[in-house]
């Protein structure tokens, strides 16, 4: 529950900036695509940091540093309400960034390290409830502060969440009721290169890891402009923005509620493709959306594909290398967040460019082609 509560904030800190773009281009004057690079930041060092706090937390704990990262981001996410210019708010959405990058990854490696692989995918679900439900408040109370208080009031509310869960988890480490780390004693630039090189020597770990920095770019880099576009095309207000993106949240609540009963009827291979066809159905819905409502509906349709897909990734992701699993779960993480920094810098290109509706078409048709080569890849692999 409460490495739920770890998940919950940072996936409201990385999706909260997503209905104050078109706020933070309007302070400081300028388009939604450079404004997204508060979204770039985040997901580059959230990305590039995994390969510092995976071999960490194998070696010194994972559960212990969770605790200590979730503190350390109630200062890094505090900064960003302080900002007063746009390269200094992308400056602390890149610390904010780095520190949260411990959290998601190495609590689904904890759950990785103690629970067996035939229950995993369900567990990893229910722990998934937490994000979900982050994405959920992020994106309504994102929008609503930013309306009524300004988006600078959004990151001092997310940082007091920090301080809260992190004493939390820190009161946990303390009355001493964890099962035993599962530790490993190789550390050191050598220790991470030769575990990197274990694992990009099998084929199967090099695929999920293409797989997911695809996904992380086509799907984010589009779904970051979701926000703007409505504001654009609706001229809605960036509360009613907040709650219209709550559909995507309630698509992966869905999922996550449901996900005994989706793994047990539709199977990894099942679960992958269907996410594609939703996903390709929610982007393309919305870029020709007459209405708010039909937006709403389509990022229903939409998180329900994201995370049935995702969530069979994230699956593979705990198997690649049970004897370094935070290092794999991380780097599978690196290449996830990576894809999404690329992903918002080119579709802030795009949109600028030659507008919303192509880069949202775009998207879904490519998530879809990488759900079927992923599973033509792991048809070839013995379950």
């Amino acid at each position: 529950m409460l490495l739920s509560a770890a998940a919950f904030v940072s996936a409201a800190t990385m999706r909260v900036a997503d209905p104050l773009v078109p706020q933070v281009a309007t302070e400081f004057a300028t388009t939604a695509g450079n404004a997204a690079v508060m979204v770039t930041a985040f997901a580059l060092a959230y990305g590039v940091c995994q390969a510092l706090w995976g071999p960490l937390g194998d070696r010194f704990g994972k559960f212990r540093l969770v605790a200590i990262m979730t503190l350390a981001s109630s200062i890094t996410v505090g900064l960003a309400g302080l900002a007063d210019s746009l390269a200094m708010l992308a400056g602390a959405r890149l610390l904010a960034g780095a520190t949260a990058a411990a959290l998601i990854p190495l609590a689904m490696a904890f759950i990785g390290d103690h629970v067996a692989y035939e229950h995993r995918q369900t567990t990893i679900a229910r722990f998934l409830s937490g994000q979900i439900m982050g994405l959920l408040s992020g994106q309504v109370f994102g929008g609503a502060i930013g309306d009524q208080f300004g988006w600078r009031a959004v990151f001092g509310v997310l940082a007091a969440l920090y301080l809260v869960v992190g004493l939390l988890l820190v009161m946990e480490l303390r009355r001493g009721r964890l099962p035993p780390p599962q530790l490993s004693s190789g550390g050191g630039i050598a220790g991470l290169a030769r575990g990197l090189g274990s694992l990009l020597r099998r084929r199967w770990p090099r695929t999920v890891l293409a797989v997911v920095m695809l996904e992380g770019g086509m799907f984010f880099g589009a779904f970051a402009f979701v926000g703007a576009w409505l504001h654009d095309r609706f001229g809605l207000s960036f509360t009613q923005i907040g709650l219209l993106l709550v559909g995507f949240g309630l698509g992966g609540l869905v999922f996550a509620l449901n996900a005994r009963w989706l793994v047990a009827r539709l199977g990894e291979r099942g679960l992958a493709i269907g996410g594609g066809v939703l996903s390709a159905a929610g982007f393309i819905a919305i870029a020709v959306a007459p209405t708010p409502l039909v937006v709403t509906g389509a990022l229903g349709v939409l998180g329900l594909g994201f995370y049935m897909f995702h969530n069979t990734l994230q699956v593979n992701a705990t198997q690649m290398a049970p004897d370094a699993r935070g290092l794999a779960v991380s780097t599978f993480a690196s290449a996830f967040f990576l894809g999404q920094a690329f992903g918002a810098w080119l579709g802030g290109r795009i949109v600028d460019g030659i507008g919303y509706p192509p880069l949202f078409i775009g998207a879904g048709l490519g998530v879809l082609a990488i759900a079927g080569w992923f599973v033509l890849r792991r048809s070839a692999v013995p379950a």
